[in-house]
């Protein structure tokens, strides 16, 4: 095992839900001081420039991490102390409370806002009034945003079981379940529904894409397969959603391998070797990672050749990359968001929220990004 990997997971502790032991999600940058020394960030050379166009507030993460869902102008919002809130631009539409602690992101489809609780309940409210709507249950912690679209709405509970629900009244329609690792990262991965299936890595480097009408598994790959002498070594989980663009879906594995696929047949086109606990994002020319040391690497899409790489960025917590029209963002640990290059990866624009951490993955709204920082506050940066 790499020496920076094994550093990482000997900083987390592990914890045991039912019969499996689950280390906890990688986050050196979290509530207790980093144990490896962050980079300092150093002046850049502008070439963009962030303008924050609107915020706002809706109340701290705790230990968990939320993410808004945005729907057209719409953003909806949650906290761990059971708020949640909808936005339309800096005008706050409504406010209301779940009556108990949630504890993942928000999931929404303009008509029904969705969040889960630590209890395993599934709770959907009216997108238009904030009302509640119906209640559910999963069989254990929901620590990932569900995803509501086409009438179904899908959640992931912490035991890997993806749940199908019907969005008019809250019915079960489908469970999906598979056997996994003995030891696995404790993470808020949720899944990717499109029209047709919905896709989801799993611990041990699965990624599967269901059937949206049954659960069924229409095909699985291999993203990472497990390898090395210890339980430690083997850990080699999807724990960020993967991304699909045309017929292409990619993803990344701790301890594993970047690669993308086909979504049709599932057939690999390539693969890299790389570890990634936050994730990916792909447009029309590259795929881009954060891998664990916190670097942020381009690869081109069609081929998987390297293309650039930034590494000044080393251990601060770096956040999933999202790729936007000309440049490349990505939020640390400090709650500075920090947009690349898309060419060759150089610093262009950098800008600051509340100085708290950027744990949730940043959020296309629109032509802007959105995000949301561990301590509530709700940021939408335009890049020029």
């Amino acid at each position: 095992m790499k020496a920076a990997s094994l550093a990482l997971i000997v900083a987390t502790s592990v914890v045991l839900l039912g019969a499996c032991s689950t280390v906890e999600k990688l986050n050196p940058f979290g509530s207790s001081q980093p144990k490896i020394k962050p980079a300092e960030l150093q002046s850049i050379q502008v070439s963009a420039e962030l303008v924050r166009l609107w915020q706002a507030n809706v109340g701290s993460a705790g230990d968990f991490t939320f993410s808004p869902a945005v729907v057209g102008g719409s953003v909806y919002a949650a906290a761990r102390d059971g708020t949640l809130v909808r936005f339309d631009g800096e005008h706050q539409v409504w406010r209301v409370s779940a009556g108990q602690i949630v504890s993942g992101g928000v999931g929404s489809d303009g008509k029904l806002v969705v969040v889960g609780t630590p209890k395993g309940e599934v709770l959907a409210f009216d997108a238009q009034t904030g009302r509640e709507k119906w209640k559910a249950r999963v069989s254990s912690e929901v620590l990932s945003a569900p995803a509501v679209a086409d009438g179904l709405v899908v959640v992931r509970s912490g035991d890997s079981r993806i749940f199908g629900f019907e969005e008019a009244d809250g019915k079960r329609r489908w469970v999906y379940q598979r056997s996994t690792p003995t030891l696995s990262l404790r993470s808020n991965v949720g899944v990717l529904l499109t029209p047709s299936v919905t896709l989801a890595g799993f611990p041990g480097g699965k990624l599967v894409a269901m059937a949206n009408n049954n659960g069924a598994a229409v095909w699985e790959v291999a993203v990472a397969l497990p390898k090395g002498s210890t339980e430690l070594e083997r850990v080699a989980d999807i724990t960020s959603s993967p991304v699909v663009s045309g017929n292409t879906v990619c993803a990344v594995a701790f301890q594993g391998r970047v690669a993308c696929f086909d979504t049709r047949t599932g057939n690999t086109l390539w693969s890299r070797e790389l570890s990634s606990s936050v994730g990916l994002d792909i447009d029309s020319r590259n795929v881009y990672v954060s891998d664990d040391a916190g670097t942020v690497l381009a690869f081109d899409r069609n081929s998987g050749a390297s293309v650039w790489k930034q590494d000044k960025l080393s251990r601060r917590g770096v956040s999933r990359p999202l790729a936007l029209e000309n440049q490349v963002a990505v939020a640390d640990y400090q709650g500075v968001v920090h947009l690349l290059r898309r060419e060759d990866g150089a610093f262009a624009a950098r800008a600051t929220t509340d100085g708290k951490a950027v744990r949730a993955d940043p959020i296309r709204f629109g032509s802007s990004l959105l995000v949301q920082t561990e301590g509530g506050g709700l940021y939408v940066l335009e890049a020029r």
